[in-house]
């Protein structure tokens, strides 16, 4: 269970006192998790959709999108707008790495969490209420990607959180992690497989960006990844619920 204990310590902002070794195969277990991790918060953003859309849709969008943020303290949203700031800097590799090493927020950063906040709004306000299960499904989603990219892309730096989870050597528990993530789809409804394809096309082409611009992932990159996919998921069971 120390896996599950990292993986909630470190990715959420759960209290959990007990201490667990943040190194080696207690950081591969973790990565398993993450979809699991993933389905639990995305069920209590739910709740506020699933209770109170019939009063008014667009304050139950804004109490579950703030449920999440409060979940994980804004660590991927801080990953995020770091990685805008650095790659949209127009500087070689690195001074992008400077910048994203930087805690001051920029311009592009700002920007980037806007529209990024504002995305999931908007996505959450127009998923059908009898379809809110694609909330806890994107987030799941979302983070299997990131255990993808974390356990099969290179690294931009030698040290840091990302080499130090590169270097658990997880794939095993990734690969697990998404056979049990897409059971918990099929018995849902197959067609809930097409937000989790586009969740995996959204993750390569920030990769393909990363590589151009610092020639390798970094955590701040991977946060960037989590909370890109799950807008990409929303508005993708969005798109399906419409077409179903």
């Amino acid at each position: 269970m120390d896996g599950l204990i990292l993986a909630l310590q470190f990715f959420t902002r759960i209290p959990i006192k007990k201490e667990v070794s943040f190194q080696g195969e207690n950081i591969g277990r973790s990565l398993f998790f993450l979809p699991i991790i993933g389905l639990a918060m995305g069920g209590l953003a739910g709740v506020p959709v699933v209770f109170l859309s019939e009063y008014s849709k667009g304050i139950s969008a804004l109490l579950s999108v703030l449920i999440l943020a409060t979940l994980t303290g804004g660590l991927h949203l801080d990953g995020l707008a770091d990685t805008f700031d650095g790659f949209l800097s127009g500087r070689e590799k690195d001074r992008v790495m400077e910048i994203m090493k930087d805690s001051t927020l920029g311009a592009f950063g700002a920007v980037a969490l806007i529209f990024l906040i504002a995305s999931k709004l908007v996505a959450v306000h127009e998923l059908p209420v009898e379809y809110w299960v694609g909330i806890p499904l994107s987030l799941a989603n979302a983070r299997l990607v990131a255990g993808y990219v974390i356990s099969t892309k290179k690294n931009a730096r030698k040290e840091g959180l990302g080499a130090l989870f590169k270097s658990s050597a997880a794939g095993k528990n990734v690969l697990l992690s998404g056979l049990v993530l897409i059971g918990i789809i099929l018995f849902i409804n197959p067609i809930f497989l097409i937000p989790l394809a586009g969740s995996f096309i959204m993750g390569e082409l920030i990769v393909f960006w990363s590589y151009r611009k610092i020639g390798g992932m970094t955590g701040d990159v991977y946060g960037a990844v989590i909370e890109l996919c799950e807008v990409a998921s929303l508005i993708i069971f969005w798109g399906v619920t419409i077409w179903i």
